[in-house]
């Protein structure tokens, strides 16, 4: 199953395919590390795929699924902002996997989108088709996401909130809200904000950041840890505050402290069972790599030329599947290593010394909250 621990040479196929259906975005993130970052491949890229580009890639997940004999895979329709091509390609790429995979495997489908273009009746069409849509914004608030703002400067959350409307009327369909933090804005806001908001799954997300592009608040002086803090508020509020969304960073720190597999490339050591197809084909790793260095994520390999299987065994890939051989060595000999993992493989980054072989940009960060959770789930086994 995804999230499996194996052995350095067993082979774990992937599972969880994000395809590009456009790549340009209609709104300029002040923080993002895609069109803002130091990779421009996008500008080369077709602005949608082509139709039969769709149809390679749904082949190519077909073959590996047979291969691997997979009875299910998840299929993650990404950008850019995919909304931008309306709803036709979408159906036509999920049409198309779908008429390709083998007897006995199924598709989940998902649409990851900043929720301004979204209409009711394009939800009602996407949930025909089985999609559920996943949302990115940073609050629940005009001010919490003030940095998501569209090329002329104009706010995103008037069109935003209307999404947040439609989605909570449709549970079925509304997978739930990815967060970047801002250290600037108080834990306590944000997390009351979004669970105002009815979401089934809130996902924190550290800042994609690195040792030689470190993240927006400083790390130093030694054990300051900003984010670690936040994270830990912000984990009490959900802890303590009766129902409300799964948060995932938390609840995949709880399973891995209790022994499960993690599903998650932020923590754990399970080993990485996605893959990205661009616009072009291009097959290629995951895109927080592209906040690293031009070119990071590319595998030089693409759908018309080369089966999924190839992408195993690529170099970069193999590195972020290796788990804990994987790691360096200040890494391996940590006690917190099966639940950290070594964080966010892009967050290791150092150009100057040892690559991704580094312990991550946000170690303090994680460290602190890691023991903070496990002290908070001691505590409550020791009452009952």
């Amino acid at each position: 199953m995804a999230g499996e621990k194996t052995g350095p040479t067993a082979v774990v196929p992937f599972r969880q395919f994000v395809l590009k259906v456009h790549s340009r975005c209609n709104l300029a993130c002040t923080y993002c590390y895609i069109y803002a970052g130091p990779d421009r491949s996008w500008r080369a890229r077709p602005p949608t795929v082509p139709a039969a580009t769709m149809r390679q890639t749904a082949l190519r997940i077909a073959e590996h699924a047979r291969t691997h004999r997979l009875r299910e895979v998840r299929i993650d329709l990404h950008g850019g902002e995919p909304l931008l091509t309306g709803p036709g390609p979408l159906l036509a790429q999920a049409a198309a996997v779908r008429a390709a995979l083998p007897a006995g495997c199924t598709a989940a489908f998902g649409v990851q989108t900043n929720g301004t273009l979204l209409t009711r009746d394009m939800i009602d069409t996407l949930a025909a088709a089985g999609f559920r849509l996943g949302l990115s914004l940073d609050g629940g608030t005009p001010g919490l996401n003030r940095r998501r703002i569209d090329h002329a400067g104009r706010p995103s959350w008037p069109a935003v909130s209307r999404a947040v409307r439609l989605l909570h009327d449709r549970p079925e369909v509304f997978a739930g809200i990815l967060c970047t933090i801002d250290i600037t804005a108080a834990p306590g806001e944000v997390y009351d904000s979004l669970r105002a908001l009815d979401p089934p799954m809130v996902d924190f997300l550290l800042p994609h950041a690195n040792w030689t592009s470190p993240p927006p608040a400083p790390l130093g002086p030694a054990g300051r840890t900003p984010y670690g803090d936040w994270l830990c508020t912000a984990f009490d509020l959900w802890w303590d505050g009766g129902p409300g969304p799964r948060v995932r960073v938390f609840t995949e720190i709880l399973g891995l402290l209790l022994g499960r597999p993690s599903s998650s490339e932020a923590v754990g050591l399970s080993p990485v069972v996605a893959l990205v197809v661009d616009t072009d084909g291009a097959i290629e790793q995951v895109d927080s790599l592209k906040s690293t260095y031009e070119g990071a994520a590319a595998t030089g390999l693409d759908v018309f030329h080369h089966a999924f299987d190839d992408a195993l065994a690529h170099p970069g890939m193999a590195a972020r599947r290796s788990g804990r051989d994987g790691l360096g060595a200040q890494c391996r000999g940590c006690a917190l290593v099966e639940v950290c993992g070594g964080g966010n493989y892009a967050h290791r980054y150092r150009a100057d010394a040892g690559g991704f072989t580094n312990p991550s940009v946000y170690c303090a960060d994680l460290e602190r909250l890691i023991r903070h959770i496990a002290a908070r789930l001691n505590a409550t086994v020791a009452l009952n």
